[in-house]
């Protein structure tokens, strides 16, 4: 199998437990059979992939303006979006949205990190630093690098 569909298969193994996470936590969401959560938490994962930062450049006027707090309202807007389009998945309403789409968000880094695919941050000590021009043929003076 190929990396690109590992890493596709294990971001939906991921997703399908955060959604039955939240199917098992909030009051408001739940599904009628094995194949509806499996076909939501493939159709959450696309939507999250593709229209979901495309939301976000549209709403980027809004989301400064709210301090970033606008985006659980457009992922629980997802969410619903989601129980509309798959037979079987039901989430009742906004707020069991909202509720559920924190859930979802909680558990799949709380997961990605457990399996390493979390964020990586690198920091580096010091800066390379240029040699001090000596005023040469190829300068004209001192060159500040900050």
């Amino acid at each position: 199998m190929s990396v690109v569909f590992l890493n596709f298969l294990q971001r939906w193994v991921v997703t399908t437990l955060a959604v039955l996470m939240a199917d098992w936590m909030v009051p408001g969401i739940h599904y009628d059979a094995a194949p509806a959560i499996i076909l939501a938490s493939l159709l959450l994962g696309f939507l999250n992939a593709f229209v979901r930062p495309l939301l976000l450049v549209f709403s980027l006027p809004l989301l400064a303006l709210t301090l970033g707090l606008f985006v659980p309202v457009l992922n629980s807007l997802l969410l619903l979006f989601v129980s509309h389009l798959v037979k079987g998945f039901v989430v009742e309403g906004f707020w069991p949205a909202l509720w559920g789409s924190l859930v979802i968000s909680f558990v799949s880094i709380a997961i990605n990190l457990m399996l390493g695919r979390g964020v990586r941050v690198e920091t580096r000590r010091g800066a390379r630093r240029k040699p001090p021009n000596d005023g040469g043929a190829g300068g004209s003076g001192p060159v500040i690098d900050v």
